[in-house]
């Protein structure tokens, strides 16, 4: 059966960047879970109105979707903010899906949103995703890798990941290290 990593965490913690780095580094392709959204859902964000849970449960299934017709490993990059929308993606996917929870503060989240460019997701959003956000519990296959450090770093420690997912099951990244 195919292995499949979602990279997790609130709009702006790199998800695409450290999706896409991985992807280069172990081969396994990656898919933007941005490019999911129903065009209903972009709009919404772009106005700067958060979404619901109802306006979410069709995008995780598209991506549990993603998941279950592949064949071969995969990587999403997915927000999945609470354990009900881990579990969707993982109800749909038909198999174990890991989790790369990347995490960081407010204010260098912020700061990496400001430096974007041509993204639909507005700073004003950031908020409403902490509010939302429901970080791994120790029962889900995840590590949690804190952002505060060069991209490099954060892809090693995700590609650790990968490569021994029992091994760094529930901890952080600090202490699979």
């Amino acid at each position: 059966m195919a292995r499949r990593f979602v990279i997790m965490g609130v709009a702006g913690c790199g998800k695409t960047s450290v999706g896409e780095s991985l992807s280069r580094l172990t081969g396994i392709a990656f898919i933007d879970g941005d490019a999911l959204h129903p065009k209903a859902n972009v709009d919404k964000m772009s106005a700067g109105v958060p979404l619901t849970d109802e306006d979410r449960w069709p995008w995780l299934e598209a991506i549990g979707r993603e998941f279950a017709k592949s064949q071969a490993p995969l990587i999403i990059g997915c927000s999945a903010l609470k354990r009900s929308y881990r579990d969707k993606i993982r109800h749909h996917a038909g198999a174990m899906v890991s989790f790369v929870h990347l995490s960081g503060s407010r204010d260098i989240i912020s700061q990496r949103m400001g430096e974007r460019e041509n993204h639909f997701m507005p700073l004003t959003l950031l908020d409403s995703q902490f509010a939302a956000l429901e970080p791994p519990g120790i029962d889900e296959q995840s590590i949690t890798i804190d952002i505060d450090q060069p991209l490099d770093a954060i892809v090693a420690q995700a590609a650790r990941h990968l490569a021994g997912p029992s091994a760094a099951a529930g901890r952080s990244a600090k202490d699979a290290l």
